[in-house]
C-alpha cells in the first residue's frame, strides 16, 4: 500500500483536471482526494497498490486535454486506509 501527497502546477485549474482525476482514480482502484489551491495548483492525496498509484501519477503528469502540467511535487506519506475518491472544496 502506498499513499502520496501531490502538488501539480501549471495550467491545471478550469480544465476539468480534478474531475477527470476522480475518474482516473476510480478506474485505477485508488482512493484519496483532490482540490484546487488558491495559488493555481491542484493538490491531491492518492492511496492504493503501488503500481496503481504510479499509473495515476503518470496520468497526473500529463493531465486532461486543455491542461498544461509544468510540474508535480510528490511526497510519500503514511497510508490512511481511505476508501473512495472525492473532489474537495477549494483550499
Amino acid at each position: 500500500m502506498r499513499r502520496v501527497h501531490v502538488l501539480v502546477s501549471g495550467e491545471v485549474q478550469g480544465v476539468g483536471y480534478r474531475y477527470t482525476l476522480r475518474m482516473v482514480a476510480a478506474d485505477s482502484g485508488v482512493s484519496g482526494w483532490t482540490r484546487n489551491l488558491r495559488d493555481g495548483t491542484v493538490e491531491a492525496e492518492i492511496e492504493g497498490a503501488a503500481d496503481a498509484v504510479d499509473a495515476v501519477l503518470a496520468w497526473m503528469a500529463e493531465g486532461p486535454p486543455g491542461s498544461r502540467v509544468s510540474g508535480a511535487q510528490v511526497t510519500d506519506i503514511a497510508a490512511a486506509g481511505s476508501t473512495g475518491f472525492e473532489v474537495r472544496r477549494d483550499g
